[in-house]
């Protein structure tokens, strides 16, 4: 038979589109055709199955050799399709069987001596073979990443003669029975403790209120007072991602080349300097591949020094804050990356850093400069402005104190309570909730009314900052436990506002 057809997936974001391969064998003068908009580094693939196939002991076919990767309106790219590309020729060479290879999906690079390497964006293809109902016969470079698809039978390999092996009944691939851990633990990943930090009790607290209900969070004050230090915290009390959400965001790290993520249930925590682009930060290229904030998908996008990034770095950042994905579109393709994150963000409130105190020689047109940076809409998203002042003397020079307040384990244990309490109220975290669920399930008393209309004429909030300080108290209440918001939950919610729309002040 001079005809072939093999299984495989090509990747296109977080999915991984089937593609066959489809090889024909003609008369001819020898040639190596590939249609199916292959882009360089697929077509480079014929040299590199020429080689493997020759050094793997098989005859390559002297013939007019036709690939198609199909369907042909789906760009092609990396060095993925090596493996399916060889094994069909071989079968339509009549050197390796046909009639069982639609039972299977290839995936694979090939070396020049025939063994097998692995490739990015695995864990897609495995998604999308497990609902084929297929088996995946990957390099053994990929089987720990696919083995987190539960109910899909992996078949490693390490060279084309133990797939050849395989396929011709002689000496069959064992399955992979490697798995990773997935169950979710409490803090087993971060060491470093919130009570070391040194007092910052009101900080502390704003972090845990980010924490319980996913809200964004802004740290300001003077350099050295340790708000880097407490953002860094957060991943260390937020809950364990659950195995939906860990096999989500490993998906993604998949696909941007960064491997496996272990342990996976750890939320993700990015911190890109204030020199990164736009397209680090939402991502791109020709091929658009993931950036910053959806690598920081279901966890912690960290932003030190804010007024340090460009301001037209900061403003892409205003849609998928509200939006939980970003939408990326290029020539060659249009992908929609997750990008669900919780925005931590620090920064001075001038330029040196000491405003208010004598040290300070910033002028009020420098200053000006600096938090113009930061636009108003980008920070009416922030739902917890937070100032974080000098440690007192003694505090600081109280060598023999030990670390007081909560462990990470009893904060997270409150945080988790509390989250667990949403998610079975409304289904989502309280950052997440409409305005049109916050009238059911924040409603207002005459007193609460009073008090939010007073807050909205004295500090200018805005509509969208009415409803972020709803979504704060709701958090409020949450961890304390309470069905219903009290006005005090307002108040205190109010506090983490005053800050940011007061003019005075950041």
């Amino acid at each position: 038979m001079s005809l072939a057809v093999v299984n495989t997936r090509a990747k296109l974001g977080i999915n991984a589109p089937r593609v066959s391969i489809e090889v024909h064998l003609s008369n001819g003068l020898p040639s190596f055709h590939m249609v199916g908009l292959p882009e360089t580094s697929v077509k480079e693939s014929k040299d590199r199955v020429r080689s493997a196939i020759i050094n793997s002991h098989f005859d390559f076919p002297a013939r007019r050799i036709t690939v198609n990767l199909a369907p042909a309106e789906l760009p092609k790219e990396g060095s993925r399709f090596d493996l399916a590309i060889a094994v069909a020729i071989l079968a339509a060479s009549g050197q390796l069987p046909s009639d069982q290879l639609d039972h299977y999906e290839f995936i694979g690079e090939l070396a020049l001596s025939g063994e097998t390497r692995g490739v990015d964006a695995i864990l897609p293809a495995a998604l999308g073979c497990r609902q084929s109902g297929k088996q995946l016969i990957i390099s053994r470079d990929n089987a720990e990443e696919a083995a987190l698809v539960e109910d899909l039978e992996i078949l490693p390999c390490t060279h084309l003669l133990e797939l050849s092996a395989h396929l011709l009944q002689q000496q069959p691939l064992t399955p992979w029975t490697g798995t990773l851990k997935t169950e979710p633990e409490p803090n087993v990943i971060n060491g470093d403790q919130l009570n070391q930090v040194i007092g910052q009790h009101h900080a502390k607290r704003a972090l845990e209120i980010a924490a319980s209900g996913g809200h964004n969070l802004l740290f300001y004050g003077p350099p050295g007072t340790g708000k880097t230090m407490l953002a860094s915290r957060l991943p260390g009390i937020l809950p364990p991602l659950s195995n939906q959400q860990a096999l989500e965001v490993a998906s993604i790290y998949s696909v941007a080349g960064k491997g496996l993520r272990t342990p996976i249930w750890s939320r993700p925590f990015r911190s890109p300097h204030h020199t990164a682009s736009s397209a680090a930060l939402v991502g791109g290229g020709s091929s658009p591949k993931p950036g910053e904030i959806s690598l920081a998908h279901q966890g912690v996008l960290f932003l030190d020094e804010l007024p340090e990034f460009s301001r037209t770095v900061l403003e892409v950042l205003r849609e998928p804050l509200e939006s939980g994905e970003i939408n990326i579109s290029r020539v060659a393709a249009q992908v929609c990356y997750p990008a669900n994150f919780q925005l931590i963000a620090a920064m001075n409130p001038c330029p040196c850093g000491y405003l208010g105190t004598s040290r300070c020689r910033c002028t009020p047109d420098q200053i000006n400069r600096y938090r113009s940076k930061i636009s108003g809409p980008l920070l009416d998203r922030i739902d917890l402005q937070v100032q974080v002042t000098a440690i007192d003397n003694q505090q600081l020079l109280n060598q023999n104190q030990q670390p007081t307040g909560e462990s990470n384990q009893q904060i997270q244990q409150r945080i988790c309570e509390a989250r667990e309490r949403q998610i079975s109220r409304q289904g989502k975290t309280n950052s997440q909730l409409s305005s049109e669920e916050l009238k059911t399930i924040c409603p207002l008393s005459s007193e609460q009314r009073q008090l939010m209309d007073h807050a909205i004429n004295r500090f200018g909030l805005s509509t969208r900052g009415f409803y972020r300080v709803l979504r704060v108290a709701r958090s409020i209440a949450d961890l304390a436990t309470r069905d219903r918001v009290s006005s005090e939950d307002y108040q205190e919610a109010l506090s983490y506002r005053l800050a940011a729309d007061n003019k005075g002040s950041v």
